[in-house]
């Protein structure tokens, strides 16, 4: 046991130092062990870089016809065969950052219609507005069912500019999220073995979960919906708008830290990409305030190594009760 905690408030749900060796023994399967996570010090020795890299190559689309794209939806951003929501607006988004003028996504809402599964996919797009400064632009991902008939999976409309061309005048009163040291929080090392399937998602991220927000994990929940995390991707690559777009929903549910077990599918999500982001890990918080009618909303911000705020979203979540 370190004093690297001794400092830090504690409340019912915070863990300490010194839980580690009970969390390696108590943690349910329903919870961290769905959100292994890789370690920095575990990255490749050569680091990925923007373009070339995991993430790149499976949310690249190939365009097939004008406003017509194809992706092979990959095994490797799934829990348990589910498709993450993150990664599938990242790939809507490649293909729009294609079909529109511009490269940047500003704002990117997406209905989440039917649960998307590994494999063939086509996106079609449709370009609504084009300006000077920003175009609009909508698109629907399709599967196949066992019948052969195409399903909607997920339909978003965005709006993209330039962020590079944007003023420095920043006039705000959000705060970035504090939390403790990245070996002060924890990883996969302080959970059991993964179960085969449930780990594929979170083996390509870099989750360090602030300690404070993990009493779920030892079988207390503080009640409050809270949860924030380093976050990067596990191959080193550097964020950019698209892995933003993927960070805003990769965290655990803050369900968990409400006391509700079991996943929590995503109804509507709807991303802000402010700026570019900074070299260097991100950090993320997420709250919820209210959950009423088997609903409940997740806010989330993601902040830069320079302290910026560079995503912000908002999602409508179903939850499993009683």
């Amino acid at each position: 046991m370190t004093d690297g905690y001794r400092h830090l408030p504690r409340n019912s749900a915070g863990l300490t130092w010194g839980d580690r060796r009970t969390l390696r023994g108590k943690l349910p399967l329903s919870s961290l062990l769905l959100y292994r996570s890789g370690m920095p010090e575990a990255a490749s020795a050569t680091r990925a870089t923007i373009g070339d890299s995991e993430f790149d190559r499976d949310t690249a689309v190939t365009r097939r016809a004008p406003g017509v794209y194809d992706i092979d939806l990959s095994e490797g951003w799934t829990i348990f065969s589910a498709v993450n929501g993150g990664y599938l607006l990242a790939v809507l988004g490649r293909a729009l950052a294609d079909a529109l003028p511009h490269a940047d996504p500003f704002t990117i809402s997406a209905h989440y219609l039917t649960a998307s599964q590994p494999g063939p996919a086509v996106i079609r797009t449709d370009v609504v507005r084009t300006g000077r400064t920003l175009s609009t632009g909508q698109a629907s991902l399709f599967q196949y069912d066992d019948e052969g008939k195409e399903v909607e999976r997920i339909r978003v409309l965005a709006s993209y500019g330039d962020l590079d061309s944007l003023p420095d005048d920043v006039r705000t009163t959000a705060e970035p999220p504090v939390l403790p040291p990245m070996d002060q929080c924890f990883g996969p090392q302080d959970g059991p073995a993964p179960v085969d399937g449930s780990s594929a998602l979170t083996d390509r991220l870099m989750l360090k979960l602030d300690p404070s927000t993990l009493g779920w994990a030892l079988g207390a929940p503080s009640g409050r919906g809270e949860m924030r995390s380093w976050f990067g991707l596990a191959d080193g690559r550097d964020a950019d708008p698209f892995s933003l777009l993927l960070a805003v929903d990769a965290l655990p549910p803050t369900a968990f830290e409400m006391g509700l077990k079991g996943w929590v599918p995503t109804v509507e999500l709807t991303a802000h990409v402010r700026s570019r982001p900074a070299p260097g890990p991100l950090r993320v918080s997420i709250t919820t305030r209210n959950l009423a009618g088997g609903f409940l909303e997740e806010d989330a911000e993601v902040w830069d190594s320079e302290n910026r705020l560079v995503a912000q979203s908002r999602q409508l979540a179903r939850v499993r009760l009683g």
